[in-house]
């Protein structure tokens, strides 16, 4: 048996399609925040963590091979909205169910944007958050479903931003785990989960919108041209590149290098 915690966003569910009905695999859903908190704690054996919690625990945990949430450009559902133009933002509420995003912000910030705001936590209520800072931080189904018009504001997509400043991708998620944690066997069916699961979006987008073809189309699309799922190639560069960033920026100690599970066979790039 294998204890997985998952992030419970919409863009997790082609990495886990079918494993809560596989008899070996233990799966439970939660926040990204809480997702790390639980592998650190031993409660879970794997956990889909924001990136930056690798980077904060590199010396112990490895990640699996080739699975992620990514995004190339855009990413619609992690974004900052701001009713000021964001060069006069002079305080941010960030969004409490996220880490990898928040020290994004701070990181555009300081090397992107040019501004030094204060930061304060804050639970996903977009006009609670607003009422209090200049811009908030929303991340996931919030993010994405959210109409900025509706809220005054302006919607500053942080993939975007991030491919501005770097050219790079950004790698928001992976599975990761104690040195250890995860056999040749455990890889191999995360692996081979997340090809079955982008090839079953449309009967994703179905259920999760049901007798809505509109909102089908909305997540289709989301999960198909959005959302992308590898760990390689520019993939890789833009996680080490984020993990540069944070160490400049005094984020997290030093930037480490994405270590892999063990598996069999030949190198990443034609293991499977």
């Amino acid at each position: 048996m294998v204890r997985l915690g998952a992030v419970s966003y919409l863009n997790t569910r082609p990495l886990v399609e079918g494993l809560d009905q596989r008899p070996d695999v233990a799966l439970r859903f939660d926040v990204p925040a809480r997702c790390a908190d639980l592998v650190e704690a031993g409660e879970v054996d794997l956990g889909l963590v924001p990136i930056i919690e690798y980077a904060r625990h590199a010396d112990d945990y490895a990640v699996v091979p080739d699975v992620a949430i990514a995004s190339i450009a855009a990413v619609d559902s992690v974004a900052l909205f701001t009713r000021q133009p964001i060069e006069r933002v002079q305080s941010i509420a960030l969004d409490v169910s996220s880490r990898t995003s928040a020290g994004l912000v701070r990181l555009l910030c300081a090397r992107h944007f040019g501004i030094r705001p204060t930061f304060q936590p804050a639970a996903p209520d977009i006009e609670a958050m607003l009422a209090t800072a200049d811009a908030a931080l929303l991340i996931g189904d919030p993010a994405l479903f959210l109409d900025p018009a509706s809220v005054g504001a302006e919607k500053i997509d942080l993939g975007l931003a991030w491919r501005a400043m770097t050219g790079l991708p950004f790698v928001w998620a992976v599975w990761a785990g104690r040195s250890g944690a995860a056999s040749p066997a455990v890889c191999r069916l995360l692996y081979e989960t997340r090809i079955r699961g982008v090839a079953a979006i449309d009967t994703i987008a179905r259920r999760e919108r049901p007798g809505d073809e509109a909102g089908q189309a909305v997540v289709a699309r989301y999960l198909r041209e959005t959302i992308t799922y590898g760990l390689d190639g520019a993939l890789l560069a833009g996680a080490q590149a984020y993990f540069d960033g944070l160490a400049g920026e005094r984020l997290i100690p030093r930037a480490p290098r994405l270590r892999t599970f063990a598996v069999d066979g030949p190198p990443a790039s034609a293991r499977w």
